[in-house]
């Protein structure tokens, strides 16, 4: 989550106000389900003006840090297209390097949020990707709690991020 403390007043958007654009507007885009975006969405919350994020990266919107960043406000509309631009980029990483078209819809979804957070070029060699690939669900799974780290410092909005992907990677399975 930003640092809310350095942010221009009135810069908070609302996460369920772009997850319904999202839903209403780009669903066959999409493949990640409501429960997918709520848990990204909850885990990054929605700043309408540019910003740093925990790891210095210049982001605006939902966890957007793609593209050119502009030093203005956003508007909803414009940050639900970024943010779907971004999530399709995720859902492509897992179907090409995480057998994702086969994945169930829970894992699908917990696998897009740890890809859109941390990044295609750091999943498609994790020993998650490889587990997703065999097969070995439960296995990969439990590999999310360990990426709970930020420029090699730990932080508890990933501890807790990861625990609700687990939970939700591991929905299917019980």
């Amino acid at each position: 989550m930003p640092n809310i403390a350095k942010i221009a007043t009135g810069a908070i958007c609302s996460v369920s106000v772009i997850i319904g654009i999202v839903l209403n507007d780009y669903t066959n885009d999409i493949r990640i389900s409501r429960a997918g975006l709520e848990l990204i969405g909850d885990a990054e919350s929605c700043i309408n003006q540019p910003y740093h994020c925990p790891a210095g990266i210049l982001t605006i919107g939902i966890g957007s840090t793609t593209g050119e960043i502009q030093p203005r406000k956003y508007s909803d509309d414009e940050i639900a297209r970024r943010w779907v631009n971004d999530i399709k980029s995720a859902e492509q990483c897992v179907n090409q390097y995480a057998n994702g078209k086969k994945l169930s819809q829970s894992i699908f979804d917990a696998a897009v949020s740890i890809t859109f957070n941390v990044g295609c070029s750091k999943m498609r060699v994790s020993t998650m990707y490889g587990y997703l690939n065999r097969a070995e669900y439960q296995k990969a799974c439990n590999e999310l709690p360990r990426w709970n780290k930020s420029n090699g410092k730990l932080l508890n909005g990933l501890i807790i991020r990861r625990e609700k992907e687990r939970l939700l990677c591991l929905i299917d399975l019980s």
